[in-house]
């Protein structure tokens, strides 16, 4: 059977990109580690893997100096902000009480607020806007990633606009990233866009920049995917790890982790393949000490596990 230019190429894209990912994801990831994080890593010994939670998780009427505190007790070793601090001062004064109670914050994730694939340019100029907040806001912080949702296909915006807008815009957020030295982290989300690992690898690196990585979150393609293919393509571009568990048969998300459809030992046999070394930070409902505490000893189960 004759192959087509379009499908060759595809072929040769898809070992490149496999190939590539796994003998490079150490440098990558480990490169772009906060200096408080590096120190902890070392200390983790072979896995290399910190526990981190996100923000939102700890409980809402604590102080921040006690949500840190708590975050602590509970075994988690990095916090993930839901969104930009817009006072530079106070981002610094809570980086400070997050990095004292020692769980310094690792990143902040970006809003959906204005897509920036979209047809609009006063929603485009707000999604950029936005972006360069969080960036400001993560070099205020000691964070050294912000995750980005680059852009949504919907019945205005066809796939190939998309990608095309989406990259022209994000491109123009590279200087400032550059500046304050802070990673634009793209993370493969529910919004019917970047549908497979090698169209991920792709898109990041059309970029060409140490600017421009990857934010993989395990539980977002198990409805039409497996966690460990896209870990293992996307490989050296991954500089965060979000952690959640599905279940096919409901469709829904499962309410804390090992209780869906992730093949677990998999993920964490990848893992080590690619050679990633950093944060795994779940994105679950908020608790209490106990649900916390929970959660810290099932992500332990999960580092834990053989790898073959």
């Amino acid at each position: 059977m004759r192959l087509s230019a379009g499908r060759r190429e595809f072929l040769k894209y898809a070992a490149v990109s496999v190939g590539t990912g796994v003998l490079a994801a150490a440098g990558c990831t480990q490169e772009r580690t906060q200096p408080s994080a590096r120190r902890k890593l070392r200390a983790a010994g072979g896995a290399g893997l910190l526990k981190a939670c996100q923000y939102r998780m700890l409980p809402r009427e604590l102080t921040d100096a006690e949500k840190f505190a708590l975050a602590r007790k509970c075994g988690f070793e990095g916090i993930e902000l839901n969104r930009p601090i817009e006072d530079l001062v106070a981002a610094k004064e809570t980086g400070a009480l997050a990095r004292q109670a020692g769980v310094p914050i690792h990143g902040i994730v970006n809003g959906w607020g204005g897509p920036l694939s979209d047809p609009k340019p006063e929603n485009v100029a707000k999604g950029i806007a936005s972006m360069e907040s969080s960036l400001r806001c993560a070099r205020a912080v000691g964070a050294d990633a912000v995750l980005l949702v680059p852009a949504v296909v919907n019945e205005e915006v066809g796939y190939a606009e998309a990608w095309e807008r989406s990259q022209k815009n994000v491109r123009t957020l590279v200087p400032l990233a550059k500046e304050m030295r802070v990673v634009i982290a793209v993370e493969n989300v529910w919004n019917k866009f970047l549908l497979s690992p090698l169209e991920f690898a792709r898109y990041v690196d059309e970029f060409n920049s140490r600017w421009v990585r990857a934010y993989i979150d395990v539980g977002n393609m198990i409805q039409f995917g497996f966690a460990q293919d896209w870990l293992r393509t996307v490989g050296k571009r991954i500089v965060r790890i979000h952690l959640k568990d599905f279940q096919r048969k409901e469709n829904q998300f499962t309410k804390t982790l090992l209780e869906g459809d992730v093949n677990w030992p998999q993920v964490r046999r990848a893992l080590d393949e690619i050679g990633y070394r950093g944060y795994l930070t779940p994105e679950l409902g908020s608790g209490d000490e106990a649900y916390l505490t929970d959660l810290v000893q099932r992500i332990d189960k999960i580092i834990a596990m053989k790898t073959p």
